[in-house]
């Protein structure tokens, strides 16, 4: 029987590495960070008494294993391939980790209490692929199904477009308010929670 070659390089596995180097970080509170330099990856976890998410915070209360939101925070100059290993002078991990929980607190249903995360500084130019492979491998809930957490407020005078579905579901950012209502219900919605869910007890 043949096998293939093992590629250390191959991207799933320089993925892989990433992967289980945030994985070995230590889980902390959502809402007790401090600032601190850094650009990378994170995951945000669930461990709340929002009755729809039951299943997952029940993963998630002894050891934190399964996110409900990954994400990147890139180096000012990034987005344009403007820097090379500007990860740690840059402050984009902590800023977009602050900004997740006051999003979080905005909300009525959710508590950041209740929320905790790993993150990771990552050379820059592993930090897409290392976000890709992070949501490929867990698909959280919040990437996958209730999109839109990520969202920034679109500004003044773009407020013609739809309300995020997580904006649906958990009402409370101010930018939010202001835009349509989106194409599903709160109760369609909460429908595909509940089919995420089922499938999340049964794995």
């Amino acid at each position: 029987m043949s096998q293939d070659l093992f590629n250390p390089l191959d991207k799933t596995n320089l993925g892989k590495s990433v992967i289980d180097a945030l994985m070995a970080t230590k889980a902390v509170k959502l809402g007790d960070l401090p600032k601190f330099k850094g650009a990378g990856v994170y995951a945000i976890y669930y461990s709340g008494q929002f009755a729809p998410y039951a299943a997952l915070s029940a993963l998630n209360r002894k050891d934190p294993k399964h996110p409900i939101y990954i994400g990147k925070a890139i180096p000012q100059g990034g987005r344009k391939g403007l820097t090379t290993d500007a990860s740690l002078d840059s402050h984009a991990l902590s800023a977009r980790l602050h900004k997740h929980a006051e999003s979080i607190a905005a909300t009525s249903d959710l508590k950041v209490t209740e929320f905790g995360c790993r993150y990771l500084a990552v050379d820059d130019i592993w930090i897409g692929l290392g976000e890709t492979l992070l949501i490929q491998r867990f698909s959280p809930l919040w990437n996958q199904v209730v999109e839109g957490f990520g969202n920034n407020d679109p500004g003044k005078g773009r407020h013609k477009g739809m309300r995020p579905l997580w904006d649906e579901l958990h009402p409370g950012r101010a930018w939010a308010r202001r835009l349509k209502p989106a194409k599903q219900s709160r109760e369609q919605i909460l429908a595909m929670v509940g089919d995420y869910m089922a499938k999340l007890g049964g794995g």
